[in-house]
């Protein structure tokens, strides 16, 4: 809003051309998610109080989560509000990428808000069921491939892949499609795996996020992505103002999430912040790469799915506990040395995930 409102001023003041960066703007998104995250937080925090939202605890899962019982859930209500302010602030909402990721946004936040009011509705941590909620997070992930399909990313590569190490971009055809719809329910399912201790999900994110705010700003920039040999996306600069609003709302509710958490993510948060990971990492033409930016999600998925497949088939556990973090809890380590640890390899991994950008 601010950027149709005072960049179209920089032909009387020559000073609001600086609207025209999405550098300084990004700068500004991440300030005011924040600002907004830590003025309505308390307020929130307070409302779900009053309404009773708490998460239902796990009957099998570590006993010391039964402290946490009473403690709100929906806390993603927060981030929500936070992100949509300042990207409807900052952003330039002509931008069909700014359009498109908005839309998915909301659309996983509206699913994961129905899963957590059911949880509270018939006091169980099960909610909406598993196929039911595949169902909503097809339909999301299908119209969004609708939109690619129609309107793609970039003509000459509608239906390429950039593969880590490898020089050129790899032409999966019409399964490109599939593969972008299975890329965000994927990346929305594996954040809600990891929302499982306090300032887990949150922290990670926040590394993460950061990390695909470079990838978003060289892809979006020609001299940077001629000089990496990435694919140039003109439209994916704008991307930045989102993964900016991300990780300001990120930071500001890391201040009520952190342990001891007041408040939880819930499916209202994880969901939609997960989706739109997935989408950002579609639409920069860089899937792959955010599997090893984002290799602690990756790890906390994966460690669910080996779990199910290792019981299904042979009748045994490969961890005390799926996801991967709960299997540490119950052999005894504390959960404040669990949420740091992951913390640290978040920000390794993101880091020298970037390396990959320029090496062969």
């Amino acid at each position: 809003m601010l950027y149709h409102l005072l960049f179209p001023l920089y032909k009387y003041w020559s000073a609001f051309y600086v609207f025209k960066y999405s550098t300084f703007r990004a700068i500004y998104a991440a300030m005011t998610a924040a600002l907004v995250t830590f003025l309505i937080g308390h307020f929130v925090i307070k409302k779900l109080n009053q309404l009773k939202a708490a998460q239902p605890i796990r009957e099998d899962g570590p006993k010391t989560h039964h402290i946490k019982s009473g403690t709100p859930t929906m806390g993603g209500i927060i981030i929500i509000i936070s992100v949509l302010f300042s990207v409807l602030m900052w952003a330039n909402l002509n931008n069909s990428f700014i359009r498109l990721t908005l839309f998915t946004f909301i659309f996983f936040s509206f699913l994961g808000g129905i899963d957590d009011y059911l949880k509270l509705v018939y006091r169980n941590s099960k909610g909406v069921s598993i196929k039911m909620k595949l169902l909503g997070q097809l339909i999301g992930a299908g119209t969004v491939v609708v939109f690619l399909y129609f309107n793609p990313v970039s003509p000459e590569f509608a239906s390429h892949i950039k593969v880590p190490l490898v020089k050129f971009p790899v032409n999966l055809g019409l399964l490109y499609f599939g593969f972008v719809a299975l890329v965000i329910i994927g990346w929305s399912n594996a954040v809600n795996f990891t929302d499982g201790l306090d300032g887990l999900a949150t922290g990670s994110l926040l590394f993460t996020t950061l990390a695909l705010t470079v990838v978003a700003y060289v892809v979006g920039n020609i001299k940077f992505s001629e000089y990496l040999r990435i694919i140039y996306v003109p439209e994916a600069s704008e991307l930045v103002i989102f993964c900016a609003a991300i990780v300001g709302s990120c930071l500001g509710f890391l201040w009520y999430n952190s342990h001891p958490a007041q408040v939880f993510m819930g499916d209202t948060g994880s969901l939609p912040l997960g989706a739109v990971l997935g989408l950002i990492s579609v639409l920069v033409k860089l899937e792959l790469l955010l599997v090893l930016i984002g290799g602690i999600f990756v790890v906390e998925a994966l460690s669910v799915l080996t779990q199910i497949i290792s019981f299904r088939l042979f009748k045994k556990r490969v961890f005390l506990m799926a996801p991967l973090h709960h299997h540490f809890e119950l052999k005894g380590m504390p959960e404040s040395k669990i949420v740091i640890r992951f913390w640290i390899i978040a920000i390794l991994i993101a880091v020298a995930s970037l390396s990959l950008l320029k090496l062969r």
